[in-house]
């Protein structure tokens, strides 16, 4: 799931090669946190947090399927 993220965000920033996304893992679920440059904040999280809140749906699907749950942060 860390590639994804880190794919999805490349795609929405206009600084790709300052983005990174580190795991947490715990007992029941992974924490993802998703560093980008601080000009590129306002393009990861969208408009109202739309474009925070789909990255979090899929990460909710696909941790339906593999029984897992994903929690993403947005560091600065």
């Amino acid at each position: 799931m860390q590639e994804v993220v880190e794919r999805i965000a490349c795609f929405l920033v206009d600084e790709p090669e300052n983005v990174s996304v580190s795991t947490i893992e715990s007992h029941q679920q992974t924490i993802l946190q998703l560093r980008v440059a601080k000009s590129d904040i306002g393009k990861i999280v969208g408009k109202h947090g739309r474009l925070a809140n789909a990255i979090r749906t899929i990460l909710a699907a696909a941790g339906k399927t593999s029984g897992r749950r994903f929690r993403l942060e947005i560091i600065e």
